[in-house]
C-alpha cells in the first residue's frame, strides 16, 4: 500500500528520514501515526524508528539531545523543530510487568515492530507514503479489528498496561477486540495492579471520551479488569447499567468522573477519597464536587439560584452534559438564561467587603465577618436584597442584632 499524499505534519520530518537514508540506514514512520493516517484520523505527533544506532544518529546530524539514549532514542533538531528517534530494539526481562530490563539494539525493522501491542500499530511507513505491514494490520484495521501481535499473553507480561490500551482503542477507535486478544486480557487483568495508578487513569480517561464508550466499557467490564482498578472492584452492577445509554457526549474528566462517582452513589467525602485513590489534580476533584449535586438537582428539578451561585457556570455546564447521558438535562438555552438572571455571579461581585464592614459597620475581624458576608451573598442571589451598599449595610445591623 503506497500513500499518496501524506497529511502535513509529516512534511517537515521526511528530509530527516530521507538525510537518514541517504548514509546507508533505514528509517520510517511508526505507530499511532501511521495507523492515523490510514484511518484518516487525526495525527498529534509523529514517531521515528530507524536502524541506525544512537551514536550513528548523532554522527550524522550536527544538533542532537540524548533524551533517552540508553533505549535508543535522540532527539534530532532540525530547523528548530525537535524529532524524536528510535534505534530498532528488542526487549526483555520485564520483572515490573512495565519497562525492559534489558534493550538489545538491532538492525531488523522486524524485529522491532514484533514487540509492538497490537498489529494495526505495528505498521511503519516509509518517507515516500510506502506502508510496510508485516503483521497484517492493515487487513485488521479493514476489520475494525484490536489484535496482540504474536502471542497476548507475551504482549501483556511486557507491558500490562496494554491491557487498559486494548479497551480504550475499542472505545477511541470504534473497534472490536480480537477473541485471542481478549481471552489473554481476562487470563491477564490481576497483572494490572502492577501498574501506576496514573497510567491507568489516563486510559480509563481516554476510554470514556472515546467514540464509542460503551464499547470500550463492555470490554473493560467482561474482561475483569475493573476488579483492579480503585473503588471499582466491587462496581460491576453499577458500570454495567452505564451500557444502556447511548448518548455519551463527554467532553472533560470533571464529566467522567462525575459519571462515576454517580454510578457508585458517593457522597462529597466519599468523592473526595474516590478521586485521591485514582491521584487527580485537588481542582479536579473540587470540580467534580459541585458538578454532582448539580446532577441530582437538574435530575430532581430543584436547581435553586443559591445552588447555581455556589456551582458555578463552568460546572453547571458540565452537570448538564452528564444529565445529558441520563436523560435528566435541562434545555441549554434556559439553564443559561437561568444562570444569568443571579444578581450575582461570584463573591466579589457583592457591594460591601470585609474593609467596608470594619469602617462603617463597626463590625471587627474574625468568624462573625465571615458570616455576616455569606448571608449577605445568599441573600443577595436569593432576591431578598438588593445588591446595594447602603442597603447591605442595613441588613448588617439587622444580623448583628439577632446574633
Amino acid at each position: 500500500m503506497k500513500i499518496k499524499q501524506l497529511p502535513a505534519i509529516f512534511e517537515p520530518a521526511r528530509p530527516v528520514l530521507q538525510k537518514i537514508e541517504e548514509a546507508g540506514y533505514e528509517a520510517y514512520f511508526v505507530g499511532g501515526c501511521v495507523r492515523d493516517t490510514i484511518l484518516h484520523d487525526e495525527i498529534h505527533d509523529i514517531d521515528i524508528a530507524t536502524s541506525a544506532y544512537p551514536s550513528e544518529i548523532k554522527a550524522i546530524f550536527n544538533h542532537t539531545v540524548d533524551t533517552g539514549i540508553e533505549h535508543g532514542t535522540v532527539m534530532i533538531l532540525d530547523h528548530g523543530t525537535g524529532y524524536e528517534t528510535t534505534t530498532f530494539r528488542t526487549e526483555s526481562g520485564y520483572q515490573d510487568y512495565r519497562r525492559p530490563d534489558k534493550v538489545t539494539f538491532v538492525r531488523s525493522l522486524s524485529e522491532d515492530l514484533q514487540r509492538r501491542d497490537f498489529t494495526i500499530n505495528a505498521l511503519a511507513l516509509r518517507e515516500d507514503g510506502e506502508v510496510i505491514d508485516l503483521f497484517d494490520g492493515l487487513e485488521d484495521l479493514q476489520k475494525h479489528l484490536i489484535k496482540a501481535v504474536g502471542n497476548p499473553n507475551e504482549r501483556f507480561h511486557e507491558d500490562a498496561l496494554r491491557m487498559m490500551r486494548a479497551v480504550r482503542f475499542a472505545s477511541k477507535l470504534d473497534f472490536v477486540i480480537d477473541t485471542a486478544t481478549l481471552k489473554g486480557i481476562k487470563e491477564n487483568a490481576p497483572l494490572l495492579e502492577k501498574i501506576a495508578v496514573e497510567r491507568i487513569r489516563v486510559e480509563l480517561e481516554k476510554l470514556l471520551l472515546g467514540q464509542n464508550p460503551v464499547a470500550g466499557l463492555k470490554d473493560f467490564i467482561a474482561t475483569g479488569l475493573y476488579q483492579y482498578c480503585p473503588g471499582l472492584e466491587n462496581a460491576q452492577a453499577a458500570l454495567s447499567a452505564l451500557l444502556i445509554l447511548n448518548q455519551w457526549h463527554l467532553e472533560n474528566e470533571a464529566q467522567l468522573w462525575s459519571v462515576l462517582s454517580l454510578q457508585l452513589q458517593l457522597d462529597q467525602k466519599e468523592i473526595g477519597k474516590f478521586l485521591k485513590k485514582w491521584k487527580t489534580a485537588n481542582d479536579l476533584i473540587a470540580q467534580v464536587k459541585k458538578v454532582v449535586p448539580a446532577v441530582r438537582a437538574i435530575r430532581q428539578r430543584t436547581l435553586t439560584p443559591t445552588l447555581m451561585f455556589n456551582t458555578g457556570e463552568t460546572a453547571l455546564h458540565d452537570a448538564n452534559q452528564v444529565a445529558k447521558l441520563y436523560g435528566w438535562a435541562i434545555n441549554d438555552e434556559e439553564l443559561q438564561k437561568a444562570y444569568q438572571k443571579l444578581p450575582i455571579k461570584n463573591a466579589k461581585e457583592l457591594a460591601i467587603d470585609g474593609r467596608a464592614l470594619i469602617t462603617k459597620a463597626g463590625v471587627k475581624p474574625g468568624p462573625l465577618m465571615g458570616k455576616i458576608l455569606q448571608q449577605l451573598t445568599l441573600a443577595v442571589v436569593n432576591g431578598e436584597i438588593v445588591n446595594d451598599e447602603t442597603a447591605l449595610l442595613e441588613k448588617v445591623e439587622e444580623i448583628t442584632k439577632e446574633g
